[in-house]
């Protein structure tokens, strides 16, 4: 079962970042999160996915 709210730093392995990157996307809007009790940020699942799906390009054909 997948988690619909990662941690920063799963956030961040799911998509080979920094953590600083997440919360920069966070606060930018590219991902969306919450805050949860004294602020410990989660991120949520389908936002990363969405992420991946607005920045996907089409494989380039590299045959020679």
């Amino acid at each position: 079962m997948n988690k619909q709210l990662l941690r920063v730093g799963e956030a961040a392995d799911v998509l080979a970042v920094s953590r600083w990157t997440i919360y920069r996307w966070v606060e930018d809007g590219r991902l969306e999160g919450t805050k949860i009790g004294r602020g410990s940020l989660r991120v949520f699942r389908d936002s990363l996915d969405r992420l991946v799906q607005r920045n996907k390009t089409h494989e380039m054909n590299l045959s020679l």
